[in-house]
């Protein structure tokens, strides 16, 4: 049975909207509008968050002429009360009245909360109906993916002109959840949902696929309004939202954590050059077994595997290359016929780098970690005859490597008196959100070259100090780009655009860095929805 859509106008609001919703904040009406009319230029549906603004009412003069002298922007208001996960500390009558005269300020639509509605009195909606405006009734969940049909029904009585259910995915499942919910909804064209959480970016990219009526992404990255939520533009030029379709295969990077990874803006800026109908989206991986179940639910073409699962994930492929074999690692799977098989790219992205600065045979070698990179490192330098030494916090997972790869292990205290070729740093210490103290100092870089695998940030700390001694280096760029071309080729069977990947790696770090010295550190934290 269809949703019960009242007239007001449904047909002539949907024609407006656009497949994504960009939320403007501002603390002051001034700085909204600012924000509005640069946004506006490239992505003209609006949510102007009012419950941002001190006072919301003497805004909406301002907002009103904003609105008139904009007429191809189509404007959600929304005054979300704290206690639903917004900023308004107002009673439910100062968010009606905040509401209603939205409604009569040039606003097409008003976004009110679940909870808000069911405590309004008989007649109460009806009255901000009056004002000709169309109704989003919205629900938050911050703490799961629950219920999603009760939900529903407890929205459906309001006959809203969209329902709009926001869970948090704690899980890459969840996003399953959501989606399938989506498509059993399939005769409810005013359905607007989407999962919040790192975890949640699936149904971000994926959900209109599914149904959804709308999507929500930042003004810019920095001015989310939920967790999780992806920059406009990102959603649109990387993610290609526009284009993705039932056609569209899924690709992904797993791992934990996944957030700082730029292996989706490599892979998406591959996929549009080759013009491969695919999206690649970061996969937030808590578990293995909730990553594999999504891979067969998507269902997802193939992985590019990261820490910490390249050893675990070995015991459920079909089969493997001989490198992933030896190795006992893996950071590429492929999906075919239902079955997963594994490959290692991180080997040529490693050995490669080293071999055109210098011979492998017979050097003296130095690898930082025992993980998964540091086993391809390991290997991979020893198959080229280096005599390789491996420095790691725990002993014992050292020593096993050493054994397998026929090295040997070194201490901490015999680094000052020992020189090496080369030392490469297979450890994510430095990678942008991880923190943990430097593995060495400047005594113990008696070193030809140094190799950090650490690619973001663009110059982590082992870096500046080799430089500083006039230590040739290879930044982590390098090895990150050249395992990622092998891994498109994997995927599509086409060569893969190097210098374009690399391109576009470069400039987002240069771009992270420079925001990074621009934006000053946030004072307190505050919940957010959407």
């Amino acid at each position: 049975m269809r949703v019960n859509v009242p007239t007001v106008a449904p047909q002539f609001i949907r024609s407006r909207i656009s497949k994504v919703c960009v939320p403007i904040i501002g603390a002051t009406p001034a700085e909204m509008l600012e924000k509005a009319s640069a946004v506006a230029k490239e992505t003209p549906f609006l949510e102007f968050r009012l419950d941002y603004l001190e006072k919301p009412l003497l805004a909406l003069p301002k907002l009103k002429h904003f609105l008139s002298e904009n007429t191809a922007v189509t404007a959600i208001a929304t005054c979300r009360r704290a206690a639903n996960g917004g900023k308004f500390s107002g009673n439910l009558a100062a968010e009606m009245e905040i509401l209603s005269k939205a409604g009569t300020s040039g606003f097409h639509i008003v976004d009110l909360e679940l909870e808000s509605a069911e405590s309004l009195k008989k007649g109460e909606l009806q009255k901000l109906r009056d004002t000709g405006i169309a109704l989003i009734v919205s629900h938050h969940d911050f703490t799961a993916t629950k219920d999603l049909d009760g939900i529903f029904k407890r929205i459906e009585p309001f006959k809203a002109d969209f329902i709009k259910i926001v869970p948090t995915a704690k899980s890459l499942t969840d996003n399953v959840t959501l989606m399938r919910f989506i498509e059993r909804m399939d005769d409810h064209s005013n359905i607007v949902a989407v999962c919040m959480g790192d975890a949640g970016i699936i149904s971000r990219v994926l959900g209109l696929r599914a149904g959804s009526a709308f999507t929500f992404a930042a003004a810019t990255a920095g001015e989310e309004t939920a967790p999780g939520q992806i920059a406009a533009r990102t959603l649109i030029e990387t993610y290609r939202i526009d284009q993705v379709d039932a056609a569209t295969k899924v690709y992904g990077v797993a791992g934990n954590p996944i957030r700082s990874s730029l292996s989706p803006i490599m892979m998406n800026t591959a996929f549009r050059r080759e013009t491969v109908n695919a999206v690649y989206l970061a996969l937030q991986a808590n578990k293995l077994s909730d990553l594999l179940k999504l891979v067969h639910e998507i269902p997802i073409q193939g992985l590019s595997v990261t820490m910490p699962l390249k050893q675990e994930i070995m015991a459920h492929l079909e089969k493997t290359d001989p490198l992933s074999a030896k190795i006992g690692a893996c950071n590429t799977v492929l999906r075919q016929d239902g079955k997963l098989y594994g490959f290692n790219t991180d080997v040529a992205g490693i050995t490669g780098p080293i071999e055109k600065r210098m011979s492998l045979r017979g050097a003296k070698a130095l690898v930082l970690g025992a993980g998964g990179a540091a086993r391809a490192a390991v290997f991979g330098m020893r198959d080229k005859g280096a005599d390789v030494f491996i420095l790691n916090r725990t002993a014992e997972t050292a020593q096993k490597l050493a054994r397998q790869s026929g090295s040997k292990t070194i201490k901490k205290d015999a680094l000052a008196k020992t020189t090496f070729d080369v030392i490469v740093n297979a450890t994510p210490i430095s990678m942008t959100g991880i923190k943990g103290a430097p593995v060495l100092e400047a005594a113990d870089l008696n070193t030809k070259l140094v190799f950090d695998l650490v690619y973001n940030p663009l110059e982590t700390p082992l870096l500046r100090l080799a430089r500083q001694h006039s230590i040739p280096i290879i930044t982590g760029i390098e090895m990150f780009v050249q395992q990622g071309a092998r891994q498109f080729e994997i995927f599509t069977g086409k060569p893969a655009p190097e210098e374009e990947m690399l391109r576009v790696v470069i400039h987002a770090l240069r771009q992270q860095a420079e925001s990074a010295a621009e934006t000053p550190a946030p004072t307190a934290k505050t919940k957010k929805a959407s």
